[in-house]
């Protein structure tokens, strides 16, 4: 069985006759502006007289004049229905999901950190004159001639500004924590705390990684926990402490939670110390810099969670959307041409279950 049906709705008066229309050679266009529905319904068997028979009518051209704009849906084991919807006038194309060739919603900002080389190197004042047209006046040779020499001085400026090595950045959240007590210096660790501590120092030290530089939060809990990691792992050549790095109110989170309200001058002054040391600690490596480096940073829960949003680009908003583990490990690596890759998040797989918490 096969069954084709034309039908054409011109906006002026008068109907198009499909037969006459399908007949005629060549095929007269679609008159403009006109709306048409084309419906096929066959049994596979067919498709192949189905083909011929749109070839021997001139339809093949037709067909290929439709409207960008087609749904066609069809089924192995039965029919096979299209339904075309034209129009000319024109609209914008949507690129498959599979494909690379559409525009993100949110494109990646390549200086972020204000250390691209690009950034740093002075542009060229005049744009380079590039003819060489052998009618060229002395004077033009020798405006060619200093602009390649300021074209090549600017690139030996950038090659010296961009970053060749990777910076790893692993994030330790502290160990549980006395809940109870007010003051800072009185929120020691539990037992459980330090076992976790323990617990991430012994996956670290297992890692074998040549850690550079070790930083910790000055608050009580952050500072006791750096303190047994740090006899887990050995020496590190460069040892500091921050109070930027202390606990504290980034930005509102979306959505809010009902039972966390900080007042708003918390996000107002916390925020800001928060995004100071993300800047300060955040970013690609420095040009002299020749091999990757690994740096471990103790400090809490939402100073982490807004540092892997920042760094990821993501919506700031949304660092309340993460949970991490006491004594979990977030692994950041920050690329050579600012590229941020998130290798791992929370990560606590190394602990027994008995040993996990999220206080």
């Amino acid at each position: 069985m096969l069954f084709v049906s034309l039908f054409f709705f011109p906006p002026s008066s008068g109907v198009v006759d499909p037969k006459a229309w399908l007949r005629s050679d060549p095929v007269p266009p679609v008159p403009s502006r006109s709306r048409f529905i084309f419906v096929i319904i066959c049994q596979p068997a067919r498709v192949g007289a189905h083909v011929k028979l749109r070839e021997e009518c001139g339809a093949m051209s037709w067909f290929r004049g439709a409207s960008r704009l087609g749904v066609v849906a069809a089924a192995a084991g039965g029919s096979v229905a299209g339904f075309l919807l034209g129009r000319d006038e024109r609209r914008a194309s949507v690129d498959a999901s599979w494909t690379t060739g559409y525009t993100p919603s949110v494109k990646w900002d390549w200086n972020w950190d204000r250390r691209d080389a690009d950034s740093l190197v002075k542009p060229l004042k005049h744009k380079p004159d590039f003819n060489n047209n052998s009618n060229l006046t002395n004077a033009s040779h020798f405006s060619n001639d200093i602009n390649n020499n300021m074209i090549e001085a600017r690139e030996e400026k950038l090659e010296k500004a961009r970053a060749t090595a990777s910076r790893h950045l692993i994030f330790v959240r502290h160990g549980q924590y006395n809940l109870h007590a007010s003051a800072d210096q009185d929120r020691t660790l539990t037992r459980l705390g330090r076992d976790q501590a323990a617990l991430t120092g012994e996956r670290l030290k297992e890692l074998g990684l040549p850690y550079s530089r070790f930083v910790y939060s000055t608050m009580t809990r952050a500072t006791e926990t750096a303190n047994i990691i740090r006899e887990k792992i050995g020496e590190v050549e460069e040892i500091d402490h921050c109070d930027l790095l202390r606990e504290g109110a980034p930005v509102p989170p979306e959505p809010p939670l009902g039972s966390w309200k900080p007042e708003m001058h918390k996000f107002y002054t916390d925020g800001a110390r928060i995004e100071a040391a993300f800047r300060k600690y955040v970013h690609r490596a420095a040009p002299s810099q020749e091999k990757d480096s690994y740096e471990v940073f103790v400090c809490h829960a939402n100073v982490i969670r807004y540092f892997v949003c920042r760094a990821l680009q993501l919506p700031p908003e949304a660092w309340l959307r993460i949970s991490l583990h006491n004594g979990s490990i977030t692994h950041l690596v920050v690329r050579p041409d600012g590229r941020v890759v998130v290798w791992h998040l929370g990560d606590c797989g190394y602990m027994p279950p008995e040993k996990l918490s999220r206080t």
